[in-house]
């Protein structure tokens, strides 16, 4: 797994190609590993994602966000109208880092 630490998060890639492993190995790490920060997941190398593989995330993700942190996944292949509501998914990092800086704002504005 690739790390990057930013100011306010961490983005976290997956070195190999199989993303249900990934999804797997990240519902340990992330509680243990990065509980305390914001999360952004950079999902773009898995070009040919299909929803069914988006959804493995969901447990992790909605674990994370209940400890009132940012949980964001970047990914292009699958169709924003098709992913669901509780999921943070957008297709750039930038936006991804907008993301977490807006939750931020939020969380400390009490909302």
């Amino acid at each position: 797994m690739k790390i990057e630490n930013k100011e306010n998060l961490v983005i976290l890639a997956d070195e190999y190609t199989n993303p249900k492993e990934f999804a797997s190995f990240l519902e340990y790490q992330i509680p243990k590993k990065f509980k305390g920060q914001n999360v952004v997941l950079n999902l773009l190398n898995y070009k040919d994602m299909d929803l069914e593989t988006l959804l493995l995330y969901l447990k992790v993700s909605n674990i994370h966000r209940k400890t009132k942190h940012s949980f964001v996944i970047v990914n292009q292949s699958v169709p924003i109208d098709d992913i669901p509501m509780e999921m943070v998914v957008v297709p750039t990092l930038q936006e991804a880092e907008d993301v977490v800086e807006m939750e931020d704002i939020e969380r400390d504005l009490g909302f």
